[in-house]
């Protein structure tokens, strides 16, 4: 029993395979092999390559159409395909302005009947498929962070540490603040006072700034607890100010938590209406007595070093300054 062609009319399946290509994506196009002269091109071919309108296009060559740097990758890439005899794959980059645009390709020669070998060139957008990946990867990244997170909260919990569900605000933040002063003095020892303000959200949705800095605090609360002991304090001062109370902690061990804050928060995610952006934040940390040694010079030094982070351009950590003063003996 013979089993009939899908079809006998090769124009046929060949006009399909262009159009299935066309839905992908991909940017097709037909060249002399001897001469690289264009005899054909799809819609994104002609886009990519800035021609107007097909006719535009036939008999001119890359060389013509291109930087010269992109027009001699591409016939060294033509000619790799000659020398090969079978599909052969390679990889394009172009520069575009700020834009790096990069390409997976594929080349095959053809010999139509009573015509001189041709080169069928097939591109597909590399560079979107590789920005997937690397949001698939951050995605995922962040997902094994926030079950982290998730997992110290499960111990705190177990271990009967009863730490609040909401940050603390203002008014209570400052009367743990006033009982690790009387702590520190009463017992000689040192705790730090981190100030975060957030920098920036992504320019992109920036109109959107109102209904997305909620979901900026809700990100922000659960990457300071996620990143804090249950004996330190945490609090929002306001919609984009937070702060931490480091308990038991010198200046030096408080500069290194308050830069790893810093990256985590630079590298998270957040998701509203459809689209993911990121957000960054600066720092300002000052230690007790070290920096200050009562509670209103510690409060305007930690503010002093927030301002000055910021002034330096954001996303960092700043550290208020020590009067050499107050480390002479007495």
């Amino acid at each position: 029993m013979s089993t009939s062609p899908v079809s006998s009319d090769p124009a046929a399946l060949a006009g399909g395979l262009l159009a299935l290509l066309g839905v992908d994506g991909a940017l097709v196009s037909v060249k002399q092999a001897d001469t690289g002269a264009y005899l054909w091109a799809n819609a994104a071919m002609l886009a990519f390559l800035g021609a107007s309108e097909p006719d535009t296009l036939v008999g001119r060559t890359d060389l013509q159409l291109l930087p010269l740097v992109d027009a001699q990758a591409m016939k060294a890439a033509d000619l790799r395909a000659l020398a090969a005899g079978q599909p052969a794959a390679d990889e394009h980059r172009f520069e575009r302005g700020e834009q790096a645009l990069e390409y997976r390709s594929w080349r095959i020669v053809l010999a139509p009947e009573g015509q001189g070998s041709q080169l069928l060139t097939v591109w597909w957008d590399h560079g979107q498929a590789r920005q997937s990946g690397q949001r698939l990867k951050a995605a995922l990244d962040q997902i094994e962070r926030q079950q982290g997170e998730f997992e110290q909260l499960r111990r705190d919990v177990a271990a009967g540490v009863d730490r609040p569900l909401d940050l603390f605000r203002r008014e209570h933040f400052e009367e743990h603040l006033r009982r690790e002063v009387a702590l520190s003095q009463r017992e000689q020892r040192e705790f730090a006072l981190l100030l975060l303000s957030v920098d920036r959200v992504d320019r992109q949705l920036a109109t959107e700034a109102p209904a997305l800095m909620p979901r900026v605090a809700e990100s922000i609360s659960q990457i300071l607890r996620g990143n804090t002991r249950a004996m330190d304090v945490l609090a929002q001062l306001g919609d984009d100010r937070y702060a931490v109370l480091l308990s038991g902690v010198g200046l030096a061990t408080a500069h290194s938590r308050a830069e790893h804050l810093r990256r985590t928060c630079a590298t998270q995610l957040v998701v509203q209406s459809g689209h993911s952006f990121g957000f960054e934040v600066s720092v300002g940390v000052a230690s007790f007595p070290h920096t200050a040694d009562a509670l209103d010079a510690l409060s305007q030094a930690a503010i002093r070093a927030l301002f000055d982070a910021r002034q330096r351009g954001g996303n960092r950590v700043a550290l208020a300054t020590i009067s050499l003063a107050d480390q002479q003996p007495r």
